[in-house]
């Protein structure tokens, strides 16, 4: 453990899928956390935790450096989780991606130094591999990222080395999350196809042999507390993987219906000219610093199904907030928000 605990805790871009488990699970672990986002998805996104006297909610934008060098004054570590996530919400607008998933980036990190922040976790992308041959891929293959949102996820983690000389930086390579949070993500392969099987009892599967890589969400939860828990000389400059299943596409359909027990769910399979496939692997992050992931990919799919019959994912195939397209769509983000306001927590 660190000598000096991290205890005070930015997470930039919390207030999304992965921030929405991860805020209240450091707030149950003692930690303090200011949640800096532009709550596209909605300010309630807290509204079920109990005690919020360690949290702190403000609306700002990762554009605006003056902004952050105030927000990240007196803070002990920064998670970056903020970006136009998911390649057809990039899509949409691509100088408007670049602009918030890559050339903020200096900014922020100027932000990060003038205010002493001693530890910086980035949340890059397992996409910067691209297709490899190779079926177990390791954190030292070469990437060859093929879409631009995966390209500025690698030139950010370049950046990191350039700005961050006397911060403690990592950068992690996550799997495709999945599973149930509060901000729920139902554009992600496991979320959406569970969905699919419980409302339209039909998944519809586009090309179906390409593998993925999948990791729950408490899992991912669990590695952003470890790379914060960790010694300095473990993680300073580290790159790690964090993922569990990888499994092909028809094979998450017929794993679903499994665990749905639904024999009468139909799955379709489509031709598709996307047959990106990649097997990543995450022992470095096992043999390194002891993490094992602990849940299956069938506990995501039943807690998702938990979720939907209890009444709490209303309208999942139409309402917006489940898919970031569709939300970016509505949303102007060409100016960059001038102000921060604070949020009631």
């Amino acid at each position: 453990m660190v000598s000096h605990p991290l205890k005070r805790i930015a997470i930039v871009g919390g207030a999304g899928y992965v921030g929405s488990a991860l805020v209240p699970f450091l707030l149950e672990k003692g930690y303090a956390v200011k949640v800096v986002d532009l709550f596209l998805f909605g300010e309630d996104v807290f509204a079920g935790i109990p005690d919020k006297r360690r949290l702190t909610c403000l609306r700002a934008d990762v554009r605006n450096e003056q902004a952050l060098q105030e927000v990240f004054q007196g803070m002990d570590a920064i998670i970056h989780l903020a970006c136009v996530s998911n390649d057809p919400s990039f899509e949409l607008d691509p100088e408007l991606g670049r602009s918030i998933n890559y050339d903020a980036m200096p900014g922020i990190l100027r932000a990060v130094k003038a205010a002493g922040v001693r530890r910086f976790i980035y949340a890059s992308s397992s996409s910067v591999y691209g297709v490899q041959e190779t079926p177990h891929v390791r954190e030292d293959a070469p990437c060859e990222p093929l879409t631009d949102y995966s390209r500025y996820k690698l030139l950010c983690e370049k950046l990191l080395s350039e700005h961050l000389q006397d911060t403690t930086y990592s950068i992690l390579r996550p799997a495709t999350v999945c599973g149930y949070a509060p901000r729920l993500r139902l554009d992600l392969t496991v979320n959406l196809l569970t969905l699919h099987a419980l409302v339209k009892k039909e998944m519809t599967v586009f090309g179906g042999t390409q593998l993925r890589p999948h990791i729950h969400i408490q899992d991912m939860v669990d590695a952003y507390q470890l790379i914060l828990e960790a010694p300095q000389e473990k993680v300073h400059g580290q790159i790690y993987n964090v993922g569990c299943s990888n499994l092909s596409v028809s094979r998450i359909a017929e794993l679903i219906r499994d665990c749905l027990g639904d024999k009468a769910v139909r799955i379709r399979t489509e031709p598709s000219k996307d047959l990106r496939s990649y097997h990543v692997n995450s022992d470095k992050i096992r043999d390194g610093l002891g993490f094992t992931p602990r849940h299956r990919l069938e506990e995501a799919i039943i807690g998702l199904e938990k979720a939907y019959r209890a009444g709490i994912i209303p309208d999942p195939l139409n309402e917006p907030r489940y898919y970031n397209v569709k939300v970016m769509q509505q949303t102007d983000l060409r100016h960059p928000v001038p102000d921060i306001r604070l949020l009631p927590a």
